[in-house]
């Protein structure tokens, strides 16, 4: 299934695309793509897509996963961005929190923040738990998968390289994590790790990469995050950029407004957004 969320910020309704490509309305049968409804899947594959209302018109779409608890990322995951940023491959995964309030949808803009000097981008693969655990087994790891999403980490390199402490503050300003256009469920990824994944900057191709050269892929990262917190439904995990960053490039470049960043992972949609300054 592909699942997301559509409709104006703040009152998105549920939905479904159809074997068509078709967008219905999930609003009689749940109340939004979330917890409950990702810990339960089964409930909307027994619903035959026909029975439900197209959605009228052109909406947009909404982050396709609603009122997500964690926003878990996942830094220098793949061995060649790490290269480029001048970092070693960590021996164990880099945790940071991405704050909830950066949440949008795949086609927002992108706000440039007051101040900024080096707005990034980088295309992630997104994992959503639809299953809770704690000490999760390796083995076990992907049957609390729900499904996978397109993710932009949106990142302010000065913010989060050069003004000291965590690295949450330059990925957590407002609209810097799109995500969506939708949720596609586990069964329709048989392979998470063999995902082609691209990002352009203004119709440049500036990341071409696949998720094959992960350093740490999915099974162990659900299992390594699971030591350390329960995962709970909707949760969310974006799982590290391929190379290919504005900060990689020679010399570094870096989102102005204007700018139209699009990108995408094979068989996950893909995403549009238009730089923008914060007001």
């Amino acid at each position: 299934m592909k699942l997301c969320r559509y409709g104006e910020r703040g009152a998105e309704r549920p939905g479904l695309i159809d074997a068509q490509g078709r967008l219905r309305d999930l609003s009689a049968h749940v109340a939004d793509i979330a917890g409950p409804v990702l810990a339960d899947l089964d409930r909307l594959r027994g619903i035959d897509p026909e029975t439900l209302p197209l959605a009228p018109g052109n909406p947009r779409f909404g982050a396709a996963v609603g009122q997500v608890g964690k926003f878990i990322c996942i830094g220098l995951n793949y061995s060649d961005h790490a290269a480029e940023s001048g970092m070693a491959v960590p021996p164990e995964p880099v945790i940071f929190a991405k704050y909830t309030s950066a949440i949008c949808g795949p086609d927002d803009p992108i706000l440039i923040p007051r101040g900024s000097e080096k707005t990034d981008w980088e295309v992630e693969l997104a994992v959503v738990i639809g299953k809770p655990g704690k000490y999760i087994d390796e083995a076990a790891a992907l049957d609390h998968v729900a499904g996978y999403m397109v993710c932009n980490d949106v990142s302010e390199r000065s913010f989060q390289i050069e003004r000291a402490g965590q690295w949450s503050k330059g990925k957590s300003s407002d609209n810097f994590g799109p995500i969506g256009p939708w949720l596609v469920t586990r069964d329709e990824v048989p392979d998470p790790s063999n995902l082609r994944m691209w990002l352009d900057v203004n119709g440049r191709r500036m990341q071409d990469g696949s998720t094959a050269t992960m350093v740490y892929k999915v099974p162990f990262l659900i299992n390594y995050l699971s030591q350390f917190f329960t995962l709970h439904p909707g949760d969310v995990i974006s799982t590290g950029t391929p190379p290919g960053v504005g900060l990689g490039q020679k010399p570094p470049q870096y989102l102005r407004a204007g700018d139209v960043v699009e990108l995408g992972i094979e068989g996950l949609g893909r995403q549009r957004q238009v730089c923008i300054p914060d007001a």
